[in-house]
């Protein structure tokens, strides 16, 4: 991953988004340790503090846990809270504004749909 240090979105939230995808993608999986402070400083060249920020994030969403002195571990459910976080905030989000550009180019809730199903159904292709 490649942090964008340059946008509108802080360094901590884009870490914390990180380590939230790869617990989505199996990368990470329930009680398995996720990586220190000091450790994503290393990976991503930014400040100890800042990585501390994106961790410390996550355990107050209670995605990942402390054990003292061990380091921080992926919760239980923690693939849940990330799928139900990210249905009603990102893709909620990306609707919207899917839906306010479709009504600026005067495309109706029909075409929108099917403009949707032809998407998913190329990205099923991809996928084969």
């Amino acid at each position: 991953m490649i942090l964008n240090i340059d946008g509108t979105k802080p360094i901590y939230v884009q870490i914390a988004e990180w380590i939230e995808t790869e617990i989505l993608l199996g990368q990470l999986e329930k009680d398995q340790k996720v990586f220190s402070q000091y450790q994503l400083a290393e990976m991503f060249n930014i400040n100890p503090a800042t990585a501390a920020k994106g961790l410390s994030l996550l355990v107050d969403e209670e995605i990942l846990y402390k054990k003292r002195g061990l380091g921080m571990f992926v919760s239980s459910p923690a693939k849940e809270i990330i799928l139900k976080k990210r249905k009603s905030q990102t893709l909620t989000k990306l609707i919207l504004e899917l839906v306010l550009e479709a009504n600026r180019l005067n495309i109706g809730e029909q075409e929108l749909i099917q403009m949707v199903q032809t998407a998913n159904l190329e990205l099923e292709r991809e996928s084969k």
